[in-house]
């Protein structure tokens, strides 16, 4: 039996697609009968022709990728695009590592531990790259005899 007509009518009612009508198998006949919009809005009343629920797709893959990428997975080799220092500029890398060591070198002058000359000599080694980090830069001056074991 053709129910194409009942059908549109009824999504044009429901304000759905054709796809989404849905409409009672054992009340077929009553349905083919229905030729008005009228008759279709009681079949919907009735129940015998109803709107079926939207489907849509499930964010739960994504949001377990999300958890697990939030962990710190997921980052192996077979996931990269860039190169290193595309995922990581070296010049990010630089001023996180010469903040630090500057920070130190200050707090070092501020506190009396090193005169302003030693400091002057430190940092400028510090900005042509001698130290790779903060413990680095303390054990030179150490080494230099600039500062104490214990500080």
């Amino acid at each position: 039996m053709d129910l194409s007509n009942q059908r549109r009518m009824a999504a044009e009612v429901l304000g759905c697609g054709a796809n989404r009508v849905w409409i009672d198998p054992n009340a077929i006949d009553e349905v083919a009968e229905a030729i008005t919009r009228a008759d279709i809005r009681m079949a919907i009343d009735s129940g015998t022709i109803r709107a079926l629920p939207k489907k849509g797709v499930s964010r739960g893959r994504a949001r377990h990728a999300a958890a697990q990428k939030a962990k710190g997975r997921r980052r192996g080799p077979g996931s990269r695009k860039g190169t290193t220092n595309a995922r990581r500029p070296g010049k990010r890398e630089w001023m996180q590592t010469i903040r630090s060591i500057r920070t130190e070198l200050k707090a070092l002058r501020a506190d009396g531990k090193i005169p302003r000359s030693v400091y002057r000599e430190f940092y400028r080694k510090a900005k042509g790259g001698m130290f790779k980090n903060r413990n680095h830069l303390l054990s030179h001056m150490r080494m230099e005899g600039h500062l104490e074991v214990d500080d």
